[in-house]
């Protein structure tokens, strides 16, 4: 009789890992938040009312800084041809319009709420910086004149940040930071890319 008696090992039932598994990998899917690359922020400029008229879409022209970027990485920003170094300042001039200049942009007095609840009067700049570029620009180029104009506004934010809260705008709070973004949004747009010269 030996070894008629042995016992047989029971067998697993794996049927429900299976099961497991996937609940646990559909859990993982709906539990884990993605990092997500942000783009550059832009505005566009806004479209023109239907019924305005074709002169005086023209005399809007003020309120756009067309900066051009070609093949070889010239600059042209407005009429004026410039080196990279030059860009921040043309872009604060044209910002800022210090003098009320015709042929700048214009501004528009706006009420922004203050985080106490106060009230605040400003003179919004209407104007946009237009970057163009042609197709065959050098993204180098590209990004060093993104960057400049960014420059310009993130100056023109701490200037009047320091005039308003006598602290620069990355030592703001959120509340602060949303008043100083309101004065002076970061009015960028991208127009579309021209076709670089036949050669």
């Amino acid at each position: 009789m030996a070894g008629g008696n042995k016992r047989k090992t029971p067998d697993i039932n794996a049927s429900s890992q299976a099961d497991i598994a996937f609940l646990l990998l559909v859990f993982f899917l709906v539990a884990t938040t993605m990092n997500t690359d942000k783009g550059l922020i832009r505005q566009l400029p806004p479209m023109p009312p239907e019924d305005m008229k074709v002169e005086d879409q023209k005399i809007k022209t003020r309120n756009v800084l067309l900066v051009f970027v070609n093949a070889q990485g010239n600059i042209m920003a407005g009429d004026q041809e410039m080196d990279i170094y030059g860009l921040k300042d043309k872009a604060k001039e044209f910002i800022l319009n210090v003098n009320d200049e015709e042929n700048l942009p214009e501004k528009e007095e706006i009420e922004i709420e203050m985080p106490d609840g106060s009230k605040w009067n400003y003179e919004v700049s209407k104007g946009v910086v237009s970057l163009q570029t042609t197709r065959d620009t050098n993204y180098e180029t590209y990004i060093q004149v993104q960057n400049e104009l960014t420059r310009a506004f993130n100056e023109v934010r701490n200037e009047v940040s320091m005039a308003k809260f006598k602290k620069e705008f990355n030592d703001l709070n959120e509340e602060e930071k949303r008043v100083i973004t309101k004065a002076v949004p970061m009015a960028i747009s991208e127009a579309e890319p021209r076709t670089g010269r036949k050669k």
